[in-house]
């Protein structure tokens, strides 16, 4: 094995944390892998990792020597990438994650928008609420939804941004009258929606005099999926917060209606996440600009239609 293979398996143990995981990353044997950073060891006559039955742990040298081998790998994959075009032209598969809500609606017609203009890109989408590891499941680009991203290494974008809105049914609004102010909610049954970025006991509203944050002392259904959320909302459930993606074509049909229209939430910003390097692939800057166009715009779109006072929400 030659000794750019050795920095790559290396660099990939201190990001991943196990050997099995690289291994699985690289289609080889988990007796590679060791062999790898051991042979690199040996080269350099240093101590790179600290192995245990439960752990890796990375020393002082395995540290400096990691930084400067993921700069000096990132110049030969540039190197590289420029002799093929992948940095000019979109092209292979791209690996696409998004939380549900406004990835069944938004990115999936993001997808087909990009498709007809890079046909040489096929896509896969998955959807689900967590927040992926995008190494580890050799993922290109993740869309969140979330006020603030922890730190970490990934690169992030912000494309655009989302608020929720009080909806109910005319059924359930004809036989429950409609909340005149936040503390006449307490009278309602409420839908809360329990999701890794939404806390269910709490609703933090405001508008255009201020905000308010109303606690929720119990609730008959709480759910962890906005489309289930919608439609129990429109059956009549009650009263329920939903983000202006999933309600805004009840609202134009008048299937679900406004609750306390003045109110919306704060901001929850969308982003694109990506995996940290010093150059991006074109299929994932392509991808990118298509968020921020037809997702972006979109979500745009709907806080202008639903009247949402943008000098509030931040």
């Amino acid at each position: 094995m030659d000794k750019f293979y050795n920095m790559q398996v290396f660099a990939k143990v201190v990001e991943m944390g196990s050997f099995t995981a690289v291994a699985n990353h690289l289609d080889t044997t988990i007796g590679n892998v060791s062999r790898a950073v051991s042979i690199l060891e040996d080269a350099l006559n240093a101590r790179l990792l600290h192995r245990s039955t439960r752990r890796l742990l990375v020393t002082d040298a395995g540290r400096r020597f990691y930084d400067r081998s993921i700069s000096i790998l990132a110049d030969i994959e540039r190197a590289e990438a420029e002799a093929r075009d992948a940095l000019l032209e979109p092209r292979g598969k791209l690996r696409v994650h998004a939380v549900p809500g406004v990835g069944r609606s938004l990115v999936t017609r993001a997808i087909l928008a990009y498709r007809d203009a890079y046909p040489d890109v096929s896509v896969e989408l998955m959807l689900s609420q967590r927040m992926p590891n995008l190494l580890e499941e050799q993922l290109d680009i993740a869309v969140v939804i979330a006020r603030t991203l922890p730190d970490s290494a990934y690169v992030s974008q912000m494309i655009g941004a989302s608020h929720c809105v009080l909806v109910a049914s005319p059924a359930y609004l004809a036989q429950h009258p409609a909340p005149e102010r936040p503390e006449d909610l307490a009278s309602h049954t409420c839908v809360l929606l329990s999701t890794v970025d939404y806390a269910p006991d709490e609703w933090h509203l405001v508008c255009s005099s201020g905000s308010v944050e109303y606690q929720h002392a119990g609730a008959h259904f709480i759910v962890n999926d906005m489309d289930a959320m919608a439609v129990a909302l429109r059956d009549g459930a009650g009263i329920g917060l939903l983000a202006a993606f999933s309600a805004i074509d009840d609202l134009r049909k008048g299937t679900l209606v406004r609750v306390l229209p003045q109110y919306h939430t704060h901001q929850r910003n969308v982003y694109a996440v990506y995996s940290s390097r010093l150059f991006v692939d074109a299929k994932i800057k392509c991808f990118v600009d298509a968020l921020k166009m037809h997702v972006g715009c979109q979500l745009d779109s709907y806080a202008r239609e639903l009247c949402i006072d943008m000098a509030a929400v931040r």
